[in-house]
């Protein structure tokens, strides 16, 4: 009998002593992992349970039999009913409390669950071969931690994210707006040329436009996240990749649909 396997996949669970508690995770590696003598790229994703959903199993295993992508390894980091405490910005949690656990969930990713990764599975210790990604308050924390720790990682995927975050409340004809937390972290934080980034924003992602400028929220955040790191130095088109989305929503489906040419950016290779 002739058979042939897609991929190898599963779920663990590791206690956490930053979160005190057993964070489960999903992770899905290609059909040649188990033979292999070579150590692989990574995919970490925030909101791990979300897996299923967005049809991920599918698009990984189409992505893994495509030769114009290099193999990964996916591993999705399951939250639990702390998600608006353990994501957020690190630095400090938002006016309402929201995001008081985030530097202990960074911790848990940098000091804990990575290394636990490198030491159980064959997976790459080159930053250059890691992709830290995340949607809505996930892409937030998914971006604070690997920006901050751009030792680590060389990617960052953020779908409709929660850049609004903010020290204090929105002010009326704040132009400048720099209450927003994730500003202040790339200006004060040390720039890393090697790290790219990806971010999605869908024109029916809300309908709040707090400025009144025409521009829902999601967009205006994202435009302006952009802008911040272009100040630092970051190209774009270049360094930067936009993707907009008309009448993308926030939602699974919407991001469901997008992944497949986000893991081609994130691990397709060069061009000859």
């Amino acid at each position: 009998m002739h058979f042939q396997f897609d991929f190898f996949g599963g779920k663990g669970r590791f206690f956490s002593s930053y979160l005190d508690r057993t964070v489960t995770f999903q992770y899905m590696v290609p059909p040649e992992y188990p033979r292999s003598k070579i150590r692989f790229p990574v995919l970490l994703m925030n909101d791990g349970q979300d897996f299923t959903a967005m049809k991920l199993e599918k698009t990984f295993s189409e992505a893994y039999a495509k030769k114009s992508v290099t193999s990964f390894m996916y591993v999705g980091l399951e939250c639990n009913e702390n998600r608006m405490h353990e994501y957020g910005t690190a630095s400090t949690a938002d006016f309402k409390g929201r995001g008081g656990r985030a530097l202990e969930y960074s911790k848990f990713v940098i000091d804990e669950f990575i290394p636990f990764l490198k030491k159980e599975f064959k997976v790459s210790s080159d930053k250059n071969d890691w992709v830290y990604c995340g949607m809505s308050l996930g892409g937030l924390s998914a971006f604070d931690i690997a920006y901050r720790h751009s030792n680590l990682f060389n990617k960052i995927g953020v779908f409709s994210g929660s850049f609004w975050w903010r020290k204090k409340a929105y002010v009326k004809k704040d132009i400048a707006d720099r209450s927003r937390i994730l500003l202040d972290v790339i200006k004060n934080g040390k720039s890393a040329p090697h790290l790219k980034f990806w971010f999605q924003t869908g024109t029916e992602d809300e309908q709040a436009d707090r400025n009144n400028n025409g521009v829902i929220d999601s967009i205006d955040d994202t435009l302006d996240v952009i802008k911040e790191l272009r100040a630092k130095g970051y190209s774009y088109p270049g360094d930067i990749k936009y993707v907009e989305i008309k009448d993308g929503r926030h939602d699974l489906p919407t991001w469901e649909k997008i992944f497949p040419e986000f893991v081609e950016w994130a691990f397709g290779k060069p061009r000859v």
